[in-house]
């Protein structure tokens, strides 16, 4: 998914005149080296790099963005946002953080919880 239609506040994690999503972005905002971030979603290292992984690249990023993006606006700042996904335990999900789940293959859940949270099932 293109860095433009993930919406206004996904822009951020775009590269500079590129429609894709930035591997670099993400992983300096999240604190991890791009090794830990290609773990995470599930991609070869060198793929984050690679000019023809863009769009392979993009799709593995786009949930961790959607969800960085949510609670950014939740949390009303990027910091806290990366902070929460990496060691705020989700109820539920047995001391799992967001970054847990998503490297479990979850992402899918925890845009479920936000949404539940966002929407006032969970406050």
């Amino acid at each position: 998914m293109a860095a433009q239609s993930l919406g206004m506040s996904a822009t951020h994690f775009g590269e500079a005149r590129s429609q894709f999503l930035s591997a670099r972005r993400v992983s300096e905002l999240l604190g991890v080296t791009q090794a830990d971030l290609a773990r995470l979603v599930g991609v070869a290292r060198n793929t984050l790099t690679a000019r023809s992984g863009a769009r392979k690249v993009d799709q593995a990023l786009s949930p961790v963005v959607r969800i960085l993006a949510i609670a950014t606006e939740m949390a009303g700042d990027e910091s806290r946002a990366a902070i929460w996904f990496k060691h705020q335990p989700i109820p539920g999900w047995a001391g799992k953080t967001a970054y847990d789940l998503v490297g479990d293959g979850k992402a899918d859940k925890v845009l479920a919880y936000l949404e539940a949270v966002r929407s006032g099932v969970y406050a």
